[in-house]
């Protein structure tokens, strides 16, 4: 008897070795989500627990054994059964619906925040602390742009300030997650996510990547920081006081694939480097991403020798037989542009008029009402000239 009993109490001794910190957070944003999951929790098991207790009431019930239960092997419909049936579990899915709906819009991760917590609104002269995230192999970097430092593998930030962080990765994608503090945002090259969050209580808090990443993922770890004011700003001079220059060279060494990277700080990072890693061109030399898209946006690199060039084989192919081309030929958009009809030798002007071709030059023409097909088979952009010799 005391064994049966040592063996039920074993499963709770092994949960009390877990830190159940998803639903004991310590930032707004997590309490709200850790809110989420037991009202759903709670809307789901209104119809699982009945269902679940109705099953086994009557298997118990109508056991064969029981003579004495209800037999009715006609019976097929009940109006009432029915109702409550289809009722209860529309009337969950409403509700169920409804507070998703709402959550949703109001824990969107791009939203800025409206509250530190509950009680309190956050107040009209708070500024929020910028952070930029890199997610690396297999480490984190972590940018503050507004005080000049970064650091590596380590985060901090007042407690009930407003955080903004702009999170992007510089080769594969991974996850950022801080469970005390908000949900996990992904973290992709060549984009960049943004995350909303607070942190309302002191302490040190675990934050890794959840999205798997390669043999250093396990060990993808840093230490999230809530402190005072005082607390922060002298985490702030500590940093400046132990950190080096992070440039250009220095990320690049520090990109590199490495495992159980230890904590690093900067006392100053290029101002322009984030943002170098953000459209992909950290190396020098390599055109950024932004770049290459405004590129696109204005039709492309090289266009405008491209249209140079097709106006001059243009010319070339025509300069032996006298033939000048039109001013349009070759408008901006680089499509042909259409002329006037061309004019055989005594002067009688040759139009375009093949059904469905209207406006393409070159295409066949008719002459004195008479059509002649093929002579120009839309090769060139402008019409070209025939002898009248009838």
């Amino acid at each position: 008897m005391k064994f049966s009993r040592l063996l039920s109490v074993l499963p709770l001794l092994f949960l009390a070795g877990c830190n159940m910190v998803v639903m004991a957070p310590s930032g707004d944003i997590a309490v709200q989500q850790r809110d989420l999951i037991v009202i759903s929790t709670v809307l789901m098991l209104l119809i699982i627990i009945p269902v679940i207790f109705l099953t086994l009431l009557f298997a118990w019930r109508y056991r064969h054994s029981n003579t004495a239960a209800t037999y009715a092997p006609e019976w097929h419909h009940s109006t009432r059964l029915e109702i409550v049936i289809w009722a209860a579990p529309l009337a969950i899915i409403i509700a169920l619906g409804a507070v998703t709906w709402i959550s949703t819009h109001k824990l969107d991760p791009y939203r800025p925040l409206d509250r530190l917590d509950a009680a309190r609104a956050i107040p009209a002269d708070t500024k929020p602390l910028t952070v930029e995230v890199v997610a690396l192999d297999w480490k984190w970097l972590f940018f503050y742009p507004e005080l000049g430092i970064a650091t590596v593998n380590e985060l901090a930030a007042p407690v009930d300030m407003p955080i903004n962080f702009k999170i992007t990765a510089s080769s594969v994608m991974n996850s950022f997650y801080i469970p005390a503090l908000a949900g996990q945002i992904y973290a992709m090259p060549g984009m960049e996510t943004k995350l909303h969050a607070v942190i309302n209580k002191e302490g040190e808090y675990e934050g890794f990547s959840a999205n798997y990443s390669g043999s250093g993922f396990s060990h993808m770890r840093f230490k999230f920081h809530g402190l005072t004011r005082e607390g922060f700003d002298a985490w702030v001079a500590k940093v400046k006081e132990q950190g080096t220059m992070l440039n250009r060279d220095a990320y690049l060494k520090l990109e590199k694939p490495s495992e159980k990277e230890p904590v690093r700080y900067y006392a100053g990072a290029d101002a322009d480097l984030y943002d170098a890693i953000l459209n992909m061109c950290a190396t020098p030399g390599k055109m950024c991403m932004n770049e290459m898209m405004h590129i696109d946006m204005t039709g492309g690199g090289g266009k405008e020798s491209a249209e140079n060039r097709d106006k001059l084989q243009y010319d070339n192919r025509h300069a032996d037989e006298g033939i000048v081309a039109p001013a349009a030929t070759v408008p901006a958009t680089g499509a042909p542009a259409r002329s006037e009809p061309a004019k055989s030798s005594d002067g009688n002007s040759m139009q375009h008029d093949m059904p469905g071709m209207q406006g393409m030059p070159g295409m066949d023409m008719q002459h004195d009402g008479h059509s002649m097909p093929g002579m120009n088979n839309g090769a060139d952009p402008a019409p070209a000239q025939l002898n009248n010799n009838n």
